[in-house]
């Protein structure tokens, strides 16, 4: 992992936005289906590690009334602080995962583009916490990058298979395509639709 870190503070160092987040059209479109997959419209607390330069975070503040959002970079840290500065109601914070999982609950986690970095024992660790971690009705959404990657410990595949085998929760959502894969979890097997009462 130290040596992603170094890759990382490198690639920070060349560009502040070195995915694209902020002008590839895959990535607006996907950041719009991430939200568009939530089964509900706000959320009192979230939580997104792996955040880099914050481009999801800023989607994802408009539906959190507090979201906490985390990275191992201080590079990423520093990005994500400036481009979220104007939302009060977001922390943007460094740290390790799984060893500094946070001791909040949430109602929301969102893994996003970060887990194909971690070995399958800390994978599975991360997945437990998630779970211990979510409120009674809460969401957990996963996406990940599905094409083969030097320097990936996991294939977004296999990220989500081991998720799904250690999170034990109903699966609300499974959105897959050639570039990449969804899934939306959850403690409550409630649809949308009886969430809102209309079941």
């Amino acid at each position: 992992m130290q040596d992603t870190l170094q890759t990382f503070d490198q690639m920070y160092k060349t560009s502040d936005d070195p995915w694209g987040f902020r002008t590839r059209w895959y990535e607006a479109r996907k950041r719009a289906l991430t939200v568009a997959c939530l089964p509900a419209r706000t959320y009192r607390r979230g939580y997104e590690p792996g955040c880099a330069n914050g481009e999801l975070a800023a989607a994802l503040a408009v539906q959190c009334a507090s979201l906490r959002v985390s990275d191992g970079s201080n590079a990423a840290v520093q990005l994500a602080r400036s481009r979220l500065s104007a939302l009060a109601h977001v922390d943007v914070v460094q740290e390790w995962l799984p060893d500094e999982w946070p001791s909040q609950l949430f109602d929301l986690i969102v893994l996003s583009e970060f887990c194909f970095y971690l070995s399958e024992t800390a994978l599975a660790s991360v997945a437990e916490r998630a779970s211990a971690s979510l409120s009674e009705e809460g969401t957990l959404l996963a996406c990940h990058w599905r094409h083969p990657v030097k320097g990936f410990a996991l294939q977004g595949d296999t990220v989500h298979e081991i998720l799904a085998e250690h999170l034990k929760l109903a699966r609300l959502v499974h959105h897959e395509e050639r570039d990449f894969v969804l899934d939306v979890w959850s403690p409550s097997a409630r649809s949308v639709a009886q969430r809102e009462g209309f079941v």
